[in-house]
């Protein structure tokens, strides 16, 4: 069984390296605020002082970091994950970064005979908890079928989307329809509140329907309950919209509805709730309307 070694242990990677344990994978883990690791310690996984430690009786290595500089830093930087590492080696980017930064982070990997899946996830925490990820892979075919099993201890959904880089672009699809289909959500329940109609039942009699979403169904309950509690933060989730954006503006696109949604994130960053869930959009339409949608 391939030896894991786990960069990263955040709201995602944790639900990933518990379940990487569970499945009996042996998991060397590195984090930058270390007392993270100690669950996983107790657990039977080994916590190492640096990325380029982790890495050292590694096969495989894994990274979950929150943006472009962390993944260069963490990987490529002092101390990285590339100074204890040996040719033949597999990298796996679980992170969401620019399409553009992952082709040349494989670029410096191949030098020393690495090779490197951009494996961005979807599905929340919830999804890391249990297993079911989203994995939109880009990457070398051989790389790809040798994770396999990997991402299957992590994953539900997992499709190689092509070559390095692809895996990154096609997260950044996914993110334009997780923020879209949020607004609708929010939309939709500030109707169903100034309507006077109960807004659970209202939840119970669309959600299942042609007008159903992810979003609606798992975070439509939390907005009415008033539950802001991050499965997937609103700076990450700018972030992810910035990236969009820059890729957008590359290739010459008019993301309008993305770029309204990416205003509305700053207002609420301004406001100081950056860290809180992503769903927490519906207070830019609470805002704008004077309307408060649940919490009765």
């Amino acid at each position: 069984m391939e030896r894991i070694a786990f960069i990263g242990l955040g709201i995602m990677g944790r639900g990933m390296v518990h379940n990487l344990l569970k499945a009996g994978y042996p998991v060397t883990v590195w984090n930058r605020t270390a007392s993270r690791a100690d669950e996983f310690v107790a657990l039977g996984a080994i916590a190492a002082a640096t990325p380029s430690e982790a890495v050292t009786n590694a096969d495989i290595v894994m990274s979950c970091v929150s943006d472009t500089p962390d993944v260069e830093a963490v990987l490529l930087g002092e101390n990285g994950a590339i100074h204890g590492a040996r040719a033949g080696m597999v990298f796996i980017d679980l992170s969401t970064i620019s399409p553009k930064s992952t082709r040349q982070i494989a670029a410096k990997l191949r030098e020393s005979g690495i090779g490197l899946l951009d494996a961005p996830v979807s599905g929340g925490s919830e999804g890391a908890q249990r297993g079911t990820l989203s994995i939109m892979v880009g990457g070398e075919t051989p790389d790809f079928d040798r994770a396999l099993p990997v991402f299957r201890a992590i994953g539900k959904t997992i499709t190689h989307m092509g070559a390095c880089g692809s895996g990154q672009a096609t997260k950044l699809v996914n993110q334009i329809l997780c923020v879209a289909n949020m607004l609708a959500a929010g939309e939709a329940l500030l109707l169903a509140q100034a309507s006077g109609l109960d807004l659970a039942k209202t939840l119970q009699a669309v959600g299942g329907g042609a007008g159903g979403s992810w979003m609606l169904v798992n975070r439509g309950s939390q907005v009415i309950q008033r539950d802001f509690r991050p499965g997937f933060t609103i700076d990450l989730q700018q972030k992810d919209l910035r990236l969009v954006l820059e890729s957008a503006d590359e290739l010459g696109l008019p993301l309008s509805l993305t770029a309204t949604i990416h205003g509305f994130y700053n207002v609420l960053q301004r406001q100081g709730l950056g860290g809180e869930g992503n769903h927490a959009l519906v207070k830019a339409l609470e805002q704008l309307s004077g309307i408060t949608i649940g919490g009765q």
